[in-house]
């Protein structure tokens, strides 16, 4: 629990702290001589010593150095790596559609903020959003900065080769380009938007995912729509999802969880 003899009597506003001396257990805070405080003697009080009773901390500092980037792993268990889709689904906001230079302005940003992954959009929509896609993975895709850094350039697709190549198309010339693919795995949108059963579902995943490999990308993200519905179709049938795409890059979940349902699958 933090100590200090006296109250200083003023508001934020009023002062201007002229520095910080940091000690494991002692913090001096220096203010101005204009500044007064009770006290039974008629000096000015010019420093006020914070005591501490809580011990220095003995844990490492986090390191600040960005993992080198690999496929399908993350060399630092301590990294978090951050995917934005903002100019993928970010824009199916209302009122949110980009154009090809908005999408190029906001690419560069997310890259001078650091983003790990940015999802530049859906290929296969329309052509328009190909040749954005593919312009931001010829443009920020290839800037590399001083310390190595370079975003992948991510582009969405459904599991079919159309879709697929498509995606391939746009951001192969990235230096780290990647293909993420999907398929609807609850119960609902298996029966009433495919109309295809579990098995079907998961040999499509599977399949598509080996095509996306052997066009020559050796980053390939695979998402279980809606899998937020699971508990419905029970652990197995994920599972199995799972096992069959296991050669994928990074698993992604779509769909509404609750943070007990997640809690549960993750740790199935």
């Amino acid at each position: 629990m933090a100590s200090i003899s006296t109250t200083p009597k003023f508001s934020v506003s009023q002062i201007s702290l002229n520095r910080f001396l940091f000690s494991p257990n002692t913090t001096k805070l220096s203010f101005p001589p204009s500044i007064s405080f009770p006290s039974t003697s008629t000096s000015l009080l010019k420093t006020k010593t914070i005591t501490s009773s809580l011990p220095p901390s003995s844990s490492p500092s986090p390191s600040l150095t960005r993992p080198v980037y690999v496929p399908n792993k993350i060399p630092d268990p301590n990294y978090v790596r951050i995917f934005d889709t903002t100019l993928r689904d970010g824009e199916q906001s209302p009122g949110a559609t980009l154009t090809s230079k908005e999408k190029l302005d906001i690419a560069r940003q997310l890259a001078k903020l650091g983003v790990d992954i940015i999802e530049a959009g859906f290929p296969a929509a329309s052509k328009d959003d190909f040749e954005a896609v593919k312009m931001i993975a010829n443009e920020v895709g290839n800037q590399v900065d001083s310390e190595g850094y370079v975003p992948v350039i991510c582009g969405l697709s459904r599991c079919n080769e159309k879709d697929i190549r498509a995606a391939w198309e746009a951001v192969k010339n990235a230096k780290r380009p990647r293909i993420h693919t999907f398929i609807a795995t609850s119960g609902i949108h298996m029966e009433y938007k495919l109309r295809k059963s579990k098995e079907e579902v998961v040999e499509i995943a599977s399949s598509m995912v080996r095509f996306a490999r052997s066009l020559g990308c050796d980053d390939v993200e695979f998402s279980p729509e809606d899998a937020g519905r699971f508990e419905l179709l029970g652990f197995e049938f994920f599972v199995s999802v799972f096992n069959f795409v296991c050669s994928v890059s990074d698993i992604i979940l779509w769909g509404l969880w609750i943070q007990r349902s997640y809690r549960t699958f993750l740790c199935y």
